[in-house]
């Protein structure tokens, strides 16, 4: 891991590995950078892959905030201090959002983006159908508050749900991406859960000028292919792949189809 001191006296950490393009890789709620650990492999004799933790995740220090905002302004310091230039961006889940808060204090910095398994809203509302139910939203916050390794590990599951996925694949990925990082305190995992039940990006969308990637998987039950569909239709230069009988992390269900096609679209 490297770690950078941000001007606040906090320390953001990430990893980092091969030389080249610089491609970037934000990790989901209550996850960290090690769920890139396959990508990091895979991809570093073409690019240089950096996956930073989002502040109170993984091995980054906390701060007194967790919304889309808090993060990014971590990052904006962090890709600064790094001097990247032309980077490919991907988020998955939350760092997707993260990076749409993101990508106008760096767009001077960024080639193209790549939003994964992503969304505008994460709630749904009166107007917004494409998210999950506000109930189910605080249900699992509660759920976090009475039992909070149980309701992790039945969230995590959830994101493979409905896919054939093999076991002994299935206990590798919990190896590398859960086991091998950290989880964020409890308090953080509420606190950014409700910065996604309140969050809505929809207004922004008009604003991301870049090439644009959206990959979902049609049997996402966290965020659903609706939401997809919606950023494909509403970024201005987006494409959009949809992935037949994949959940929620398709870089963790069809990490060689899923490379590959970063690969291409970061050439």
């Amino acid at each position: 891991m490297k770690r950078l001191l941000l001007s606040d006296g906090r320390s953001l950490a990430w990893r980092e590995a091969g030389e080249g393009p610089p491609l970037v890789l934000l990790h989901g709620w209550a996850m960290s950078s090690a769920v890139f650990t396959e990508a990091l492999e895979h991809l570093s004799s073409r690019f240089r892959v950096l996956a930073p933790d989002l502040r109170g995740h993984g091995a980054s220090e906390g701060g007194p905030g967790y919304g889309f905002g808090d993060f990014a302004a971590d990052l904006r310091e962090w890709l600064d201090a790094l001097e990247l230039q032309d980077a490919v961006m991907g988020g998955w889940s939350l760092g997707g959002q993260v990076l749409l808060e993101l990508y106008p204090a760096v767009r001077r910095r960024v080639s193209r983006l790549m939003l994964i398994s992503a969304t505008p809203r994460f709630a749904s509302r009166g107007d917004w159908s494409k998210g999950l139910p506000e109930g189910q939203i605080r249900v699992m916050a509660r759920d976090l508050e009475r039992n909070y390794r149980k309701t992790m590990g039945d969230f995590f599951a959830l994101q493979f749900a409905g896919e054939e996925i093999d076991s002994a694949r299935y206990r590798r990925i919990l190896d590398f991406a859960v086991r091998q990082g950290t989880l964020p305190e409890p308090e953080t995992a509420l606190v950014a859960l409700e910065a996604l039940r309140r969050g809505d990006q929809r207004d922004c969308l008009n604003g991301i000028d870049c090439p644009t990637l959206v990959l979902h998987g049609d049997q996402d039950l966290v965020v659903p292919p609706a939401a997809g569909r919606y950023l494909a239709e509403h970024l201005p230069r987006a494409e959009l792949t949809l992935y037949s009988g994949v959940g929620h992390a398709p870089f963790l269900s069809r990490p060689r189809e899923i490379f590959e096609q970063w690969r291409s679209f970061c050439s």
